[in-house]
């Protein structure tokens, strides 16, 4: 991998209020494709010869993905292949006719898999309960056939930013767990790597490219689950605290690639038993008596109370 794989944004041209939309788009434009080449360099996501199933669910971040993908495969520096899929899970009024016409006139290769898992999960999921545990596992477990039957050694999946904050909060806040959404890791069977090209990119942007874009938007709620509820409040919870405080979010993701295993409390990850006196200063070791400063202001609904 090298710098190849990123562009800088190009300078303004214009006053002209229809120039400024343009500007104003190729530059999300260009910043699309740079955090994405960032990210593929940053945890070498690609490599020369990999095949990617890049999954498709018919939602703005699937779509932007390979939106962004394809222009990056055409300034690459290395050989790679990208296979779209889709699965259709026979959920009641979803537009089969869309995802294939819309890969069809882009000209890239790609593969819609049906397979009913909505009547399998609406036997066994009890009314009124969420479906979604289920189905994931359903769905997880058909996309790994399907990139074995393609010869995909890698899968994409279209979490941005943003879900992985959300991810981290919730593992926080709900699991009892410092434990977030990877960029890239192995499938759980252990026979492909799953990578997150668009783990750089704010959900905001998502949003500006696919009204740009106009792709043709598959809903995601035609199943009648409802959404996850704590997903949900903590998304809220994000965007409260990012309107209250512009920058917050790229913050506490720039946080999530900055962790410091002997001020945290896992002793897997630190041998706190063994800790003796060195007689050496050390930067990193603990100031007991400094009191705590951070350049920002406290969290709306958090006090900071001093010993």
């Amino acid at each position: 991998m090298n710098a190849v794989w990123v562009e800088d944004e190009a300078p303004a041209v214009s006053t002209d209020k229809q120039a400024k939309i343009e500007r104003e788009t190729h530059k999300l434009e260009k910043r699309l494709c740079r955090q994405m080449g960032q990210a593929i360099i940053d945890y070498n996501m690609i490599e020369e010869g990999d095949r990617i199933m890049v999954c498709m669910s018919g939602g703005k971040d699937s779509y932007g993905m390979l939106d962004i993908l394809l222009k990056m495969q055409q300034r690459a520096p290395i050989r790679f292949e990208i296979v779209a899929v889709n699965l259709d899970q026979k959920q009641p009024g979803f537009p089969d006719h869309i995802l294939p016409e819309y890969l069809k006139n882009l000209g890239v290769e790609f593969h819609i898999e049906t397979q009913d898992t909505y009547s399998i999960v609406k036997r066994n999921i009890p009314e009124g309960k969420t479906m979604c545990s289920l189905c994931s596992r359903l769905r997880r477990g058909i996309l790994y056939s399907v990139a074995r039957r393609l010869k995909c050694n890698k899968l994409a999946l279209g979490h941005h930013r943003d879900d992985m904050l959300q991810t981290f909060f919730l593992n926080m806040f709900f699991g009892g767990k410092v434990k977030g959404m990877p960029p890239k890791l192995t499938s759980d069977n252990g026979e492909f790597v799953v990578i997150r090209p668009l783990a750089y990119v704010a959900e905001k942007d998502l949003i500006r490219w696919a009204a740009h874009r106009q792709f043709p938007i598959i809903p995601c709620t035609l199943c009648g689950s409802q959404q996850n509820l704590q997903r949900v409040q903590i998304g809220n919870m994000l965007r409260e605290w990012e309107k209250q405080y512009p920058g917050r979010a790229e913050t506490m993701f720039t946080a999530l690639q900055n962790v410091v295993p002997s001020h945290l409390m896992d002793s897997k990850l630190f041998d706190f038993k063994g800790v003796k006196a060195t007689g050496t200063a050390d930067e990193e070791g603990d100031k007991a008596f400094d009191a705590e400063e951070f350049p920002a202001p406290a969290l709306p609904g958090l006090q900071v109370v001093g010993a």
